[in-house]
């Protein structure tokens, strides 16, 4: 009560108020009365206000980048744009994101199938532009065409890594290729990459070549005595 007297009478003082008056009793007095809650019941809480300088920042990046970049705010709108159609682009090439294998999980399931039913169930897939279904089930055929002609043992568990190190031995012209064909279906398997016509169509080529290729008989065949 005492401040607020002290406020009224400084007011209230005419001509005879001295120039170098104190500013700060009223100032502290005026700042008192400001925080008294009654003055603060609409005030936007924590959240609110963290909300509104986020987007008071946001703003004022684009402000700062219309001033800095060619055409102003039409300039930002096509770099915008530009880096929306980048980025749509590589999610259409790349497939939706999932998870990247740590390790490799098993090649065949607890089905023993041959490599023809494969092949067949390969070709059915391809048939209905289920592309990652296609190119797994042609990897698993060539894997099992290569066991059913003892280049390969037959042995549970194996990963495509590991069928095609083990074949490229015995078949040292397509080791390369035998490689790529076991990422690509990792790729797709496990690692959320999504396969095309193009992808299918080289493990079904290489697949074709692998039957009318001779093993080098003079390598060691894995499972057989040297």
């Amino acid at each position: 009560m005492g401040d607020r007297v002290a406020v009224r009478a400084l007011l209230r003082a005419g001509d005879d108020v001295p120039v170098d008056t104190p500013r700060v009793p009223a100032r502290e007095a005026a700042e008192r009365e400001l925080s008294r809650p009654m003055y603060h019941e609409n005030d936007p809480n924590l959240l609110q206000r963290a909300i509104d300088r986020f987007w008071e920042w946001i703003g004022g990046l684009f402000d700062a980048a219309s001033d800095a970049a060619p055409g102003g705010a039409l300039g930002i709108a096509v770099i915008v744009l530009a880096v929306l159609a980048l980025i749509a682009a590589l999610w259409w090439r790349l497939g939706t994101p999932r998870r990247t294998a740590a390790t490799a999980e098993a090649l065949f399931d607890t089905s023993a199938r041959s490599a023809a039913e494969h092949r067949t169930a390969a070709e059915q897939h391809a048939a209905a532009g289920r592309w990652n279904d296609a190119l797994q089930e042609r990897m698993r055929a060539i894997v099992r065409a290569l066991e059913e002609r003892a280049l390969l043992d037959p042995r549970p568990g194996r990963t495509a890594d590991e069928a095609a190190a083990e074949a490229g031995r015995s078949l040292p012209d397509h080791a390369d290729r035998l490689r790529a064909a076991s990422r690509e279906f990792d790729d797709v398997a496990y690692g959320g990459r999504t396969a095309d016509h193009q992808a299918y169509q080289r493990l079904r080529d290489l697949d074709q070549e692998l039957e009318r290729t001779k093993p080098r008989l003079n390598d060691t065949v894995p499972g057989t005595a040297p």
